[in-house]
């Protein structure tokens, strides 16, 4: 056990929620996991750090995954997108720059499943504005990403874009901005302009369990993603 301090802070919490989701009593549970109740007591009020063995024994009889009794993972189940996953995988570890290559398709597979689950979520609330900003957001991202790339190499002509270079950033960034704006006031209640906010019966009710039941392995993408990104937030890596 690495980081006793993260077992002490997070083990006995989700071990104690985990018992009690299941309805089962301190004694019920330590008889099953092959402890007595009184030891089974001190690991859920962390007076005590129990072992590896321990650890998996309890992963195994509530089907978690121990990053997920560790407090390292927010998805009950080990279901993280891997390279290995994908079909393009094969293809592209015989072309040069293959590291690389299945960086990008991780990370490509990252964002188009978590998309996925975002429109997906938009279709379940069925509100045009919502939809409308969210899809400006997104696009304004992707935009700004492809001409930038496109005009990495000034041999290219610049005849695909009506908007010049010294006016776009600039322009595209407020877009962006505003659109996002746009979509926390109507997610929240607030219309936006010819936009109707959304309804409150309409507001998803999440969590994690529910969004991994609901979504399956592409939970793992938004998982996976939500983490990557608060990391790089916590890390400054701004």
């Amino acid at each position: 056990m690495s980081n006793p301090s993260k077992i002490n802070n997070d083990f006995p919490r989700i071990i104690t929620l985990l018992r009690e989701e299941r309805r089962l009593s301190q004694r019920k549970a330590a008889e099953e996991l092959g402890i007595s109740q009184p030891l089974l007591s001190h690991y859920e009020k962390g007076l005590r750090e129990c072992g590896l063995d321990f650890v998996i024994k309890v992963a195994d009889y509530y089907d978690v995954s121990t990053d997920y009794l560790l407090g390292r993972s927010a998805q009950r189940k080990s279901g993280e997108v891997v390279i290995s996953d994908s079909p393009e995988t094969e293809i592209i570890a015989s072309h040069h720059g293959a590291k690389t290559a299945m960086i990008n398709v991780l990370n490509k597979k990252l964002i188009i499943n978590s998309l996925n689950i975002i429109f997906d979520l938009l279709d379940k609330i069925d509100n045009k504005g919502l939809s409308s900003e969210s899809s400006i957001f997104l696009s304004s991202a992707v935009y700004s990403i492809f001409r930038t790339i496109y005009s990495s190499n000034p041999k290219n002509s610049h005849n695909i874009f009506s908007i010049p270079d010294h006016i776009y950033k600039t322009k595209n960034q407020a877009l962006g901005i505003v659109a996002l704006g746009n979509v926390e006031n109507i997610a929240s209640g607030a219309p936006v302009q010819e936009y109707r906010s959304v309804e409150q019966t309409k507001r998803p009710e999440l969590s994690n369990e529910i969004i991994t039941e609901e979504y399956g392995n592409l939970s793992g993408s938004l998982f996976t993603l939500i983490r990557n990104t608060e990391e790089r937030l916590s890390l400054g890596k701004i």
